[in-house]
């Protein structure tokens, strides 16, 4: 937009100077060459009133000195021609084929000549005069001299060379100028940019100086400031929101399942103690439901300090962790994976959480017989781990929808599961600056993968990965699962 501006105020400038410029050019050609014209016609005036003697036939008397003198000096041909145009006296200078014969017309009509009205630079002729020989109100000839037109020229030329500098001279004022006043106009336009993306990539803090730039512009950013405020305030009351009733609803979600832990022994009716049962378990569901609100909001907070984590034990660990249930379901879960370790560079347990609704997915829709592998390397200029499994997969429009909150696939809604944990491990990957994908599996299953950027160059200050815990469902009671995807 800088060039933008600057170009069209030198197109003005430019326009500007040639409006002025143009006529006084031409003004200053004209006025060079009419006094060239008018020392000229006084000279031949005064050669004219010395001429009559040469025509009456009493001899050219003082003329023809008169005419190699001034020939002499100042270069400059002249002649006295009759009116049968017979040429009676001329200098050594004379060429009587430039230009003369409309000059020598005129004079011999009456009447005086002088031309040309202006003398360019790019011109090459003579400034030719013409003055008549009058004797009693009768034209007995003429004078006519021819000026070389260089010294004209010259002056001219110097005139507008002197035009064009102080022209070029403005334009570099008018271009210094221009750039200072873009930039003084586009600085708070260009900070307001640099803030809007800072804002977009998570920066909630970043703000517009509102000093800067025209008054307009400084109105723009302070409104700009007072709405981001408003949206960042907005965003942490919801925040705030979601996880304070998350909080909150688990105390008397507590009480209400030792209540009915404590109707268990009352109850000697078959089907009371299987109401008894799914009542425990629909209070362990919407503890899981708390659970993965909480986690959703922690990860979605601005705060998204980064650290460096060696991916490799990361996946280890959480193989390791969810071992014990994969065996449970008869589900081969193994890591392929080198010894060495891969660094990312991540929020704080975004691989563990990501890979932990990953495997989890996977173990539980492979089905006994089934096989689960999570791959690590290096790759792309980070860091890439893989989830793979043999089960039924997704159809290209449930991967479209998968990390919709609350999103489960039609044939699962019958299996545990809140459809949060790929929506918390999507926010935790972007919030590492990661990508994730999915695709079909060949021959089948699904295939999860995440991609992290690898840290700066230097020696890394690893974080190590958490200590191993089973799955909820091979270590601990049912109210502690994980959040799930799916």
């Amino acid at each position: 937009m800088r060039r933008r501006l600057v170009i069209s105020y030198l197109l003005l400038m430019v326009l500007v100077l040639l409006a002025l410029e143009t006529p006084l050019a031409a003004t200053l050609a004209t006025r060079e060459t009419d006094r060239v014209r008018a020392d000229r016609l006084a000279d031949a005036t005064r050669f004219a009133s010395l001429a009559g003697p040469a025509l009456r036939g009493g001899g050219s008397g003082p003329l023809d000195g008169e005419l190699a003198a001034y020939d002499a000096l100042y270069g400059i041909g002249a002649a006295v021609v009759d009116r049968e145009r017979r040429t009676v006296v001329a200098s050594s200078g004379w060429k009587p084929d430039e230009g003369a014969g409309p000059a020598l017309d005129t004079a011999l009509s009456g009447q005086q000549f002088s031309g040309p009205e202006s003398v360019w630079p790019w011109d090459s002729g003579p400034v030719v005069t013409a003055v008549p020989i009058n004797d009693g109100g009768e034209v007995l000839g003429a004078v006519v001299t021819t000026s070389p037109a260089d010294g004209v020229r010259r002056s001219v030329t110097v005139w507008w060379l002197l035009l064009a500098g102080i022209g070029l001279l403005a334009v570099l004022a008018c271009v210094s100028t221009a750039f200072g006043l873009a930039g003084w106009v586009l600085r708070p336009v260009t900070e307001l940019d640099a803030v809007t993306h800072e804002i977009a990539e998570g920066r909630r803090a970043a703000r517009v100086r509102p000093r800067l730039g025209p008054p307009e512009l400084r109105r723009l950013a302070t409104s700009f400031n007072h709405m981001a405020d408003a949206v960042s305030d907005v965003m942490d009351r919801q925040r705030a929101f979601v996880a304070h009733a998350s909080h909150q609803l688990r105390n008397p979600l507590t009480a209400l399942r030792l209540r009915v832990e404590e109707l268990g022994p009352s109850l000697t009716d078959p089907d009371g103690r299987a109401e008894h049962r799914l009542a425990l378990e629909e209070t362990d569901r919407l503890a899981t439901v708390l659970d993965a609100l909480l986690t959703l909001a922690r990860a979605e907070r601005e705060e998204n300090q980064r650290v460096t984590v060696d991916a490799t034990a990361t996946a280890a660990s959480r193989v390791a962790a969810w071992l014990p249930l994969a065996r449970h379901r008869e589900v081969a879960l193994r890591l392929d994976a080198t010894d060495a370790p891969v660094y990312a560079w991540t929020v704080p347990t975004a691989i563990d959480q990501a890979l932990d609704a990953l495997i989890d997915n996977a173990v539980k829709f492979s089905g006994a017989g089934g096989e689960v592998t999570v791959t690590v390397r290096a790759d792309g200029g980070g860091t890439v781990l893989t989830v793979g499994d043999t089960g039924p997969g997704m159809t290209a429009s449930q991967l479209d929808q998968a990390t919709e909150r609350f999103w489960r696939a039609p044939d699962a809604q019958n299996v545990d599961g809140v459809g949060l944990g790929l929506t918390i491990a999507a926010v935790l990957v972007d919030a590492s600056d990661g990508r994730l994908t999915m695709r079909q599996g060949e021959p089948r299953g699904l295939v999860a993968e995440l991609w992290f950027p690898a840290p700066a160059p230097g020696p890394p200050e690893v974080v190590a990965p958490p200590e191993v815990a089973g799955p909820p469902e091979a270590v601990g009671p049912p109210e502690a699962v994980g959040p799930v995807w799916r």
